[in-house]
């Protein structure tokens, strides 16, 4: 997986999400064959998946996070730790998915009212609104929270609203996937896989603006 391109995680994402191409799951699958470790991680994640559909809202044992946070190893450094979760990918998606499903981040959900907005430049912000102007390529992924984006210009990335709008004009193209988020499981979902994309880090991850 360390030898892997990142575009195999995308297309993963994409597979669990139900917006792959023909090409780009025949890419997937051949890539799945040949390397036992994606697909560990690919199997991992899709059994997560189909536990969280068939589960009922639960709440969480009582410090529940710490204790899971306590059981994972000690490492000296971060570089060290996402080498060990590397190699336990199961282990992985499942203390994730656990930590995901604590009392804690449905309540996060809930009461979490704050705009924010990744950093990009040439973006135009006005009050709770973030407008890519039309002529303009924003470079990297934009994530917008409790608030309104309007595209008429061009996004080179990944497009993601959480509870918000998004307004599109006839002049706007963006070249990953667009997605908004409104429901507390389409929220879980979403923080799976940043959670994914934190474990394989690339080198173009924002930060949001709080």
């Amino acid at each position: 997986m360390n030898t892997c391109p990142e575009q195999i995680v995308h297309l993963m994402h994409a597979y669990l999400d139900g917006d792959i191409s023909r090409d780009e799951e025949r890419e997937l699958k051949a890539h799945l064959e040949s390397c036992p470790e994606c697909k560990e991680i690919m199997n991992g994640l899709t059994e997560s998946i189909a536990f969280i559909g068939s589960a009922t809202p639960i709440k969480a044992p009582e410090n529940f996070v710490d204790s899971v946070m306590t059981r994972l190893p000690k490492e000296k450094s971060q570089a060290n730790a996402q080498r060990w979760l590397r190699r336990h990918p199961l282990f992985a998606a499942a203390a994730m998915f656990l930590i995901l499903m604590s009392a804690s981040l449905f309540s996060s959900y809930g009461n979490d009212q704050q705009f924010s907005v990744t950093k990009q430049p040439n973006l135009i912000v006005e009050g709770q609104t973030v407008l890519v102007p039309a002529g303009e390529t924003i470079k990297g992924d934009i994530v917008v929270k409790n608030g309104t984006l309007r595209i008429d210009g061009e996004v080179d990335g990944d497009v993601t609203v959480i509870r918000g709008s998004k307004y599109m004009a006839s002049t706007a193209i963006v070249t990953g996937t667009s997605e908004e988020i409104d429901e507390v499981f389409d929220w879980l979902w979403y923080k799976m896989k940043q959670t994914v994309k934190d474990i394989f880090p690339s080198s173009n991850d924002d930060k949001l603006d709080e």
